[in-house]
Order: C-alpha cells, then sequence, then structure tokens
C-alpha cells in the first residue's frame, strides 16, 4: 500500500458506491462464505458487504494502489475478514490458488472509475482540469493516455473513439484535430481538440460534456478494460461454488452488452436480472454518478 498517497493528492471527495443495497441484497446468500470483489476500489461496496454477512470473508483486487490504501483504511474494523490484492480482476485463479481457495461464493464487479481516480490530483482521468494525460490505473504501467493521443495514428484514433467512444457523428473530426495540435500533454489541451471538432451547437444539445465520449474511449485503451472484462467473464462461472452468484456493476452500453452476453452465453449461469437493475430515483437525487448504473446478476447452476 502507498501510505498517505491520497493526501499527497488532496483528495477529499470520498467515493459513494453504486446500488449498494441491491449488491448486498442480490450477491449474500445464506450459504455465503468467500466474496470476491474484482474492482474493490476505495472498499464501499466491500465494507456492506462485510457489515452484512458477519461469516463472509473478502478477496479484494485492484490494479490502482492508492485506492487501495483508501480501502484498507475503510475496511480496518473488519480486520481478519477480508485480504486485499494488487492486481487485475484477470488473475483472480493466481489469487485464489495462492489462498487455497477452489471456490467463491459471490463475485462483485463494479466497472466505473473511481472518485479518487476523477478528483484527485495529478491522474488524468478528468476533463475539467489541467492535468497531465494519464488515465492509468495502474500506476506502474509504462503506457498511458499520452501514448494514445500523441503515437496513434489518425485512423486508429478514429477508430477506438468511433467504438469505444461511441462517438459516432464526430470521431474522425475529432481524431484529425488531435493529430493537428500534437503534441498533446495534458487534459484541457485534449479538451481544446475535441472542442474545435465538434460544433457548438453539438456541444449545447449534449446533455453530458462533449469530451466524454473521447475520454472514456481513451481511457478503456489505455486500461484494456472490455478485453479484460470478457476474459474474465469468460472464466467467471468457474470460480463459484453452486448456487453462488456474481454481480456486474456496468455504466455504458459496451460493457452491459458484453455482461449481458457472457450471462446468456454460458451454459453454467442463470440469469437472475432479465433486465439490469437501475439505481432509484432517490439514489440518483443523492448521488447524480449513479445514473447510468446497471447491475446484473447470475447464478452458478
Amino acid at each position: 500500500m502507498i501510505s498517505g498517497a491520497e493526501d499527497m493528492r488532496k483528495y477529499s471527495a470520498y467515493h459513494i458506491p453504486v446500488l449498494v443495497n441491491e449488491v448486498v441484497e442480490y450477491l449474500l446468500t445464506p450459504q455465503c462464505r468467500f466474496i470476491l470483489d474484482c474492482t474493490v476500489g476505495e472498499g464501499g461496496h466491500a465494507k456492506a458487504l462485510l457489515a452484512a454477512c458477519k461469516d463472509c470473508f473478502l478477496i479484494g483486487v485492484d490494479l490502482d494502489s492508492e485506492v487501495l490504501n483508501l480501502a484498507e483504511r475503510k475496511l480496518k474494523e473488519f480486520e481478519g475478514r477480508y485480504k486485499l490484492f494488487k492486481a487485475s480482476y484477470v488473475e483472480v485463479d493466481i489469487i485464489l490458488k495462492l489462498m487455497d481457495i477452489e471456490s467463491v461464493d459471490g463475485i462483485l464487479m463494479d466497472l466505473g472509475v473511481s472518485t479518487y481516480q476523477l478528483k484527485s490530483e495529478g491522474r488524468g482521468f478528468t476533463f475539467e482540469k489541467e492535468e497531465p494525460l494519464d488515465m492509468r490505473m495502474d500506476l506502474e504501467s509504462d503506457f498511458s493516455a499520452w501514448n494514445v493521443v500523441n503515437e496513434f495514428s489518425e485512423e486508429e484514433l478514429s477508430r477506438i473513439i468511433f467504438e469505444y467512444g461511441e462517438e459516432k457523428r464526430f470521431a474522425r473530426r475529432i481524431a484529425r484535430k488531435i493529430v493537428e495540435r500534437r503534441p498533446i500533454n495534458t487534459t484541457l489541451d485534449l479538451v481544446k481538440a475535441i472542442a474545435e471538432a465538434i460544433p457548438q451547437r453539438e456541444k449545447t444539445r449534449r446533455k453530458k460534456h462533449f469530451a466524454t465520449k473521447t475520454f472514456q474511449a481513451i481511457r478503456i485503451v489505455v486500461n484494456r478494460e472490455l478485453d479484460n472484462l470478457k476474459s474474465f467473464l469468460e472464466k467467471a462461472p468457474n470460480f463459484l461454488t453452486s448456487g453462488g452468484r456474481i454481480a456486474v456493476i456496468s455504466f455504458h452500453s459496451l460493457e452491459d452488452r458484453i455482461v449481458k452476453n457472457a450471462f446468456r452465453n454460458s451454459e453454467k449461469l442463470r440469469i437472475l436480472t432479465p433486465k439490469p437493475i437501475r439505481p432509484s430515483e432517490k439514489e440518483v437525487k443523492e448521488n447524480p454518478r449513479s445514473r447510468s448504473g446497471r447491475l446484473r446478476i447470475a447464478e452458478r447452476i
């Protein structure tokens, strides 16, 4: 863990986990002993699960060493009932083997970017302030948003903005402006390039910030998010005991489609949510970031 990292980055806006009550209700079965939190983040869901299930042991995994430090502090009252690992969830099989655990009774994945990554200084996930282009969830990686923005060809940039950002109309124009303005070293430099590519009437019409889609696309590439998700969901049923459950919270249609298809195509899972569970009006009012959350749950046959 990195002691004091969150203080160094001047972070105080702690993450509010999404759909907590629904996760606890669906994931904790009477047989539940071991829970695997694949994206433990700041520990919000993990804390709720450990508080609700006195006999459960939680294995928490996250690539981001700094948010793991925050999770460690948040879960301190449950000392001895959890263990945290800095790793990608695609390495879960190795972690379970190290712990001599054959299978777990619940798997949770919260695919959203943490508030720490968005709000703390210097991580480069946000388009709201001047920061170095980064977007790495794994700070030990040598591949960042800077490499994508400054080294990818115009054609490749256009493709990822179209596919991963779902920027259907202006992907080519954005890619062209990015290439024209290189080198681009900061988040606001990138925002300026995107702003030049999108007409003012379009920027005004959109409910979300006009840079949201492009930033999403770049972040997905930097962290291999969709590839990792597909890879994990293919083998996730093998980690579950019979009757064990997997719950996945996604925040955009690309992720949700992957989860839906993985559940539907698995011969080892029974879908418990034909349609995704969405946050209540009350939750959205209290935590606007939750509005795009979608929870899907399946059970091991």
